[in-house]
């Protein structure tokens, strides 16, 4: 439902995602995040620059519009 709405030409954003998600709904501390999803710095620089772009915005706005 969220990958056409996530930036294009991205190497591991599905894993990299998934991380993220981990940490936000789990509360893992970045560094604590299974290595199933990839290492730490990573997820925490995608998280911050896909802030930084709104993306974690429009993906909400999305899915709220979605669950309407």
């Amino acid at each position: 439902m969220i990958e056409p709405h996530l930036p294009k030409k991205q190497c591991g954003a599905q894993r990299v995602i998934s991380g993220i998600l981990g940490v936000l709904k789990v509360g893992y501390r970045r560094y604590d995040c299974p290595v199933d999803y990839g290492p730490a710095t990573p997820i925490y620089n995608r998280f911050n620059r896909w802030s930084r772009r709104g993306v974690w915005l429009k993906l909400l706005e999305t899915l709220d519009r979605m669950s309407a």
